[in-house]
Parts: structure tokens; sequence; C-alpha cells
């Protein structure tokens, strides 16, 4: 499994999506791509053309790196199609083939105690799923993506990164299947909404901490000490109210090449974290960008704004899944064995309800989260005031994720700005808030 795909399947049985970044670094490194921005970014006689700056930077990246990286992003479409259904298939195997109700029945006779019964059924219920599904995880997560470049994992490493995420599903897991079933079980006719209020508790619990707890686990954060990155971070976080006095770091490139950073958790436990691949292939001017926009996240109160969109879609789904659980399990009794909505056999129903829930709403959810992502680019862009460190970095982003998309495309499959979109608006603000004549102080940075 990927690290986290673990917890993504209890985000899907108790209604939750899970996201977690990564971090660290030693040096600042300098863009491979641009020393400059292009001509036309700079603009000529008092005037730039936001239209004609987006082109020129897009027109920057190399045939071969475009070709790749929309060959990445569109293989990535039907990833998400077949990942649907084979998660959709081994959940209805279990059902089908009565392996979840035997499962069941071998946590009854280990133990009478409930809360044992429930935690041995979920040990037994990852397990199965974890090795049913563990080629396509290691294609998906392992061979192709060495085949586009981005991964630095060696197999043993891989193994070693599915085998903590394993284990703190396991751990996380018992937690949150053992607590819904206990209270379902004292207020069995409104299940859903206590499964609800369960599900948006848990998901803030992991908000919290996961700077502190998760993070660690996958990689080793210590404090940032270049005071060339440290000084500029600090000095903006000040100038937004962020209460924090260290910048952390975190060995991504461990795991992959790509590029990240955040200002993660809440109730005293916030940080600001960037990468070792963006503290060394980013120029300061870069950082900066990157650094305001998730500062906006923070700003704007994106974390309980998520939290609360996450939290109305997670009651709906409750709701959708209550509707039709009931419905599904007395038409297949006999096959399925599942007595009731509190027999601890019927969690691969949810999972495959909330599943096909969250596959079927992946358009609003991408919306919702893309327009948040809008917002704290300008942000970030307001308060770094770096436009084209953050074209560069754009244009670096763009290893992974196609740059010029469709329209609908973009509306559809991203749950950020696109590259070009995002490199209009930087323009767009570059022109409305800097002299043309006089390129920004990011012109010395280098390329994303």
């Amino acid at each position: 499994m990927n690290p986290l795909r673990a917890l993504t399947i209890l985000a899907f049985i108790c209604g939750l999506i899970m996201r977690a970044p990564s971090v660290d670094a030693q040096s600042v490194g300098s863009s491979p791509v641009l020393a400059t921005p292009p001509a036309a970014a700079q603009g000529t006689n008092g005037h730039l053309d936001p239209d004609a700056a987006t082109r020129a930077y897009i027109a920057t990246l190399p045939p071969q790196a475009k070709a790749k990286s929309d060959a990445y992003t569109e293989g990535g479409y039907w990833l998400i199609l077949w990942d649907f259904a084979i998660t959709t298939g081994v959940l209805i195997l279990l059902l089908a083939t009565g392996v979840s109700a035997r499962m069941r029945d071998a946590a009854e006779r280990l133990t009478g105690i409930r809360v044992l019964q429930t935690s041995l059924y979920w040990v037994f219920f990852l397990s199965m799923v974890t090795l049913v599904t563990l080629p396509w995880d290691f294609y998906s997560g392992f061979v192709r993506e060495h085949a586009y470049s981005l991964s630095n994992l060696t197999f043993a490493g891989w193994l070693i990164e599915e085998a903590k995420g394993f284990a703190v599903a396991v751990v996380a897991g018992v937690l949150i299947i053992a607590v819904p079933y206990g209270l379902v079980r004292r207020v069995p006719r409104h299940w859903w909404l206590v499964g609800s209020a369960v599900a948006i508790a848990i998901e803030f619990v992991i908000v919290v901490i996961a700077p502190v707890v998760l993070v660690p686990i996958f990689n080793s954060p210590k404090k940032l000490a270049d005071a060339r990155v440290v000084d500029p971070i600090l000095r903006l976080a000040r100038e937004n109210g962020i209460a924090v006095t260290d910048v952390w770091e975190i060995d991504a490139s461990k795991q992959s090449k790509r590029i990240n950073a955040n200002v993660s958790g809440a109730l005293g436990t916030e940080r600001i974290t960037l990468n070792d691949n963006l503290l060394h292939r980013a120029s300061v001017e870069e950082i900066e960008a990157v650094m305001g926009h998730e500062m906006g996240h923070y700003v704007l109160n994106h974390i309980y704004t998520g939290l609360m969109e996450i939290g109305i879609l997670t009651v709906i789904g409750f709701a959708i899944v209550g509707s039709l659980f009931e419905r599904l399990r007395t038409r297949r009794e006999a096959t399925w064995k599942v007595r009731s909505v509190i027999d601890i056999a019927g969690v691969p129903i949810f999972a495959l309800l909330f599943t096909a829930y969250f596959f079927v709403i992946t358009p609003l959810t991408n919306t919702l989260v893309r327009a948040q992502e809008y917002e704290a680019d300008l942000f970030g862009l307001n308060t770094a005031r770096q436009p084209d460190g953050f074209a560069q970095i754009s244009l670096k982003l763009s290893e992974s994720r196609k740059l010029d998309p469709g329209l609908w495309e973009e509306r559809i499959f991203y749950d950020h700005p696109s590259g070009r979109t995002r490199i209009y608006t930087a323009m767009r603000w570059k022109a409305e808030n800097l002299p043309a004549t006089t390129p920004s102080a990011s012109s010395a940075s280098g390329s994303p």
C-alpha cells in the first residue's frame, strides 16, 4: 500500500478525506530551468501583458518534459478509475465469499469483549485488503512512480514505507472503528448522526496530531538553521500573525522528488514546514512565494473551513449510506451473513458505499479544495510579492501535474489550480502591482 492508503480506507469508512504533506533541507538550490523571467514576463514601456507573459513562461518548459508530465497526469485519471474498481471489487469479494462474516466469527470466538472483537476484526480486514491489493499498490506506488522518475525509494525502502503505513492504519483503525461501533450500539436508531459526529471529531484530532505524531513516523523533522531561508519566512509569519518561532524541514527526498511545504497543525501544534526537495531545488524567492501561499491557508482559516466542508459532505454521506445500508444488507443477507448495522462484518458495506459516494462527488471535492488553493495563491502573491518566483515554482510543479489542461479537465480532475492558471494569476498580479520596467526581486530566481 501507499504509506497513507490504509488511512484512506479508514477515511472512506468514516466519511473523511485525508491528506498529509512532508518536509526537510540544508541548502538553498538554484533553479535549473530559468535564470531570469522570460522577456515577455518583464514587460516593456511600463506595460506587461499577462497573457503574453504566461505563454512565455509555458514556452520555457521543454517539449519532452511537457509530454512526460501530460502522460503522467492523464494516466493518473485512469488510475483513479482503476483504484475505485479494484477497491470496490475487493470489498464485494469479502462480502460475497463470506470472508467478512468469517472474520467476525473468528473475532467472536477469540474474545467475548465487544471492543476487542471490533479491534480484531479490523486487523483481519486490513490485513486481507492489504494483501489482495498489494500488487496494484506496487504498480501504482512504485513501478509507475519510478517510470516517471518521481520516486527515490528502493524496493526495500518502499516495503518499509508500506509496513509503516500498515502499522499506523492498524492502530488508528482500532480507534476509528471501535469508537463509532461502540456508540452506534448504544443509539442504533440515529447511528448515522453519531457516525458523522465521530468522523468529524477524528478528522480534527488528526489535523492536530499529524505534525507531531504522524509525520515523524515517515520522515525526520528538524529545525531549519539556514538564516537565508528562515529569516524571510519568519518575517512573513510575523506580518500575518502566525505565532511560530521556528521553521521545520523534512527529508522528503528519501521518498520522492516532489517539492512540498505547509503550515500545519492546530491548538498549539502549528508548524511551518518545507521539504528538502524545495530547499535544494528552489531559490529564496521561490521559497518565499510557496510559503506565502501556505501561510494563506492558515491565515484564511482553511483548516477549519475545510473541516466544515468535509463535515457537511460527511453528514450527507452518512445519511445516504444510512438509507442504502439496510437495503443492501437485507437483500444479500443469506450470502453476506451481516446481521445488522451494528454487526462489524458490515464494515465492507460501509466502505463500499462511502467509496462510491466519494468517487461520485470527486469533482465537487476537487472544486472545494481548488477554491481554497486559489485563495491561498492570491494571499501568497499579496504577502510575499514574488510573482516570478510563484510562476517559476508552478513550472517545477508541472513535473507531476499537467501544466495546461483543458477547462473541464481542470474543473473535474484538479484539486489545485493548474500551472497555467497559477502563472497567469501571478503575471496579472505583477502587471497590476509592480512596475513592468523593474523586474521583481524574484527575477534572479530559478525556474520551477
